[in-house]
This record gives C-alpha cells, structure tokens and sequence, in this order.
C-alpha cells in the first residue's frame, strides 16, 4: 500500500525503501561527467556483470537508454525493426526519429510477446539503394503490452543470429528483464547474451527511485556516454542515486517471485467476478490484464473511478480493459482488498 492506496497502476509507483534512503544519505559522490563518482562506477561495474556484458552507463530513464542505444547503433535515414507493441514505438515519444532521424520499421507482436523470426527476415531490406538500410531489431523482456510476456533465452539467441547473420545489431529493452528471469527461474545474463546492448530499469519492480542502465562493450559504453551528455544525461554527484541502484539488485531482485505470485492470486480472484475476463489464466509475470465484458453496465473509466473510491488504483489500456502491475509495496492483504473492492463496484 502506498499512501495510504493500493496502486496497481504500475510498479513506476514503488518508493525506495528505507534502507535504500539511508544508502543515499551516505553515499560516496563525485562528479560523474568527470567519471568520479565512486558509487555511480560501482553500480555500472555490478550492473554490466549482471548483464554479462563488458561495461553499463547509468541513466536516468529507460527511454533515454534505449534512445542513445539506437542512436549508437544506427545512422540517420537508418531503420530499426521493432514489434508494432514496442514500448520503443508507442511510449517514448518518437524519440528515435525525433532526435535521430532513424525509421521505425514494425512488425506484428504475437499474443506471447514474441516476434516471429519469419516476420524479421521478410521485413530486412535488401541491398537496394531506393530503400533504406534495416540497422537494428529490438526486443522487449518483459513484454508490456503483450500482458508481461516472457520471451526466452532460445528465441533471443534466434533473432540475434539471424540480425548478426545481416550485419545488424540487436537491442533489448529489458525494463523488467529480472521479471523475465525470475517467471523463467533464470540468471538474466542468459535472456540477454546475444544482444549487443541491453537497457534494465531500477525504479520499477527494484524499488529504487530513479535510473537505468545500458550496458554493452567497452566502445559501445563510450559511444553512449557522449550521447548522454548530448540529450542532456549527464548527471554530476549522481551517486545519491546509484546509492539506492546497488541496494536495490543486490536485495531486490531475488523478491520478484513474490509479485508473480501474488499477481496469480489476484487474476484467480478476478476470474471468478461474473462479467469480469482475464487475458491470461495465468499472468506470465508481474502484470493482470483484464477486460469486462457487456453485462458490466460501466465504462473502464468509470470502474476506476469507483475503485478510488474503495482506495483501489489500476490502469486504463482500452474502453473496457485494465492494467494491474504487482510490486513491492503490494502485499496479501492487498489482493484480498482489491478483488473485494471490484466485487463491491461491479
């Protein structure tokens, strides 16, 4: 519970935990444009070892870091295939053509968050100098808006070869890749060895309040970190917040089972509302979709509405369709408040 509400809005709500405050309090800073801040060296150095890459750069969003991984990877009137669900494509404001001059290319996301592989390759321009050159694939792990959807180490290691086998390079968004290797009860290195860079949010299911980092070799890395400091990225005494990074994937991360399972509880709970249908029978991660069907007199908005009123928040993605994101600060009395408050409003 936060404030006093059960925010299922988006695990984007979590607040650091206390540990993590007095982290920051204590931490030791220095400038790091200058590349002497000891506690933002740390995080990147834990951060490329999870990742199993040579090197990570923090930044403070996730959009940003998946804006400077494009525009290292690609040249302006380049293209970047992605899922037509890609939260590259619908939710970071066009950035990568806004600031790059780089094309969207996209292609169907099937229900389980995967693209197919035929998809990529009818979708790879040939040598032809009327069309423009297909650069880059990125993937997303988790899945958002396919329901948190897991994609596997198998299949990444696919689409890298075929992307590596045109000489093109792969990217993954893995805002929540710890989701991804927790649902898969894998190291998350493994979800990520074959891209050539990898964005991962620590203010979402890791609790702490700010920043990501992307990680990928040592010339990518320096690629990028003048590319911050372009978009404006580059923070000085940021290890107050590198403080709470290191807290947070050294004790966050193994936690993540936790809101799987209570996310499992909740969509059991809901599937059991007359009027109420569950995307999945089983969310594949930390996120409940579902939609009511049109024996439910009220419109998604106007069930929010109610919900509030029960101190119950969820997320709108469709006319008659919500979002429910579980977290750290979503406990087993929550799910119980919140199927009873749904009980009560429909």
């Amino acid at each position: 519970m936060i404030n006093g509400f059960v925010d299922l809005r988006s695990d984007t709500v979590t607040q650091p935990l206390p540990e993590m405050r007095k982290l920051m309090e204590e931490a030791e800073v220095g400038d790091d444009v200058l590349g002497e801040d000891p506690s933002i060296n740390r995080l990147q150095k834990i951060a490329a070892d999870r990742m199993g890459k040579e090197a990570g750069l923090f930044v403070p969003s996730g959009t940003m870091g998946n804006l400077i991984a494009v525009l290292c990877h690609c040249r302006r009137g380049e293209e970047a295939l992605m899922g037509n669900l890609a939260h590259t494509f619908i939710y970071e404001g066009g950035g990568v053509s806004a600031h790059g001059g780089v094309l969207v290319h996209t292609v169907p996301n099937q229900p389980n968050g995967i693209i197919k592989i035929e998809d990529i390759q009818v979708a790879i321009r040939p040598e032809d100098v009327h069309q423009p050159v297909t650069r880059m694939v990125i993937l997303e792990n988790t899945q958002n808006r396919c329901g948190g959807a897991v994609l596997s180490a198998e299949y990444t290691r696919e689409v890298g070869k075929l992307a590596h086998g045109h000489n093109m390079l792969l990217h993954i968004d893995g805002a929540r890749v710890f989701n991804a290797a927790a649902a898969l009860g894998v190291d998350a290195k493994t979800l990520v060895d074959a891209a050539d860079s990898v964005t991962f949010c620590l203010s979402k299911g890791l609790c702490a309040p700010v920043g990501s980092v992307l990680c990928g070799s040592e010339e990518f890395i320096r690629s990028a970190r003048r590319l911050r400091k372009a978009l404006g990225g580059g923070m000085r005494q940021a290890g107050i917040l590198a403080a709470a990074g290191i807290y947070a994937l050294e004790n966050m991360v193994d936690r993540l089972t936790e809101d799987h399972k209570r996310a499992r509880s909740l969509s059991e709970g809901l599937s059991k509302i007359p009027g109420i249908i569950m995307k999945d029978a089983v969310p594949p991660s930390n996120m409940v979709f579902a939609s009511i069907d049109d024996s439910i007199p009220f419109s998604a908005q106007q069930i929010v509405e109610r919900l509030k009123s029960e101190q119950v928040k969820i997320g709108i993605v469709g006319p008659r369709q919500f979002r429910m994101v579980t977290h750290y600060w979503f406990n087993d009395e929550d799910v119980d408040k919140t199927i009873n408050a749904f009980k009560k409003v429909i």
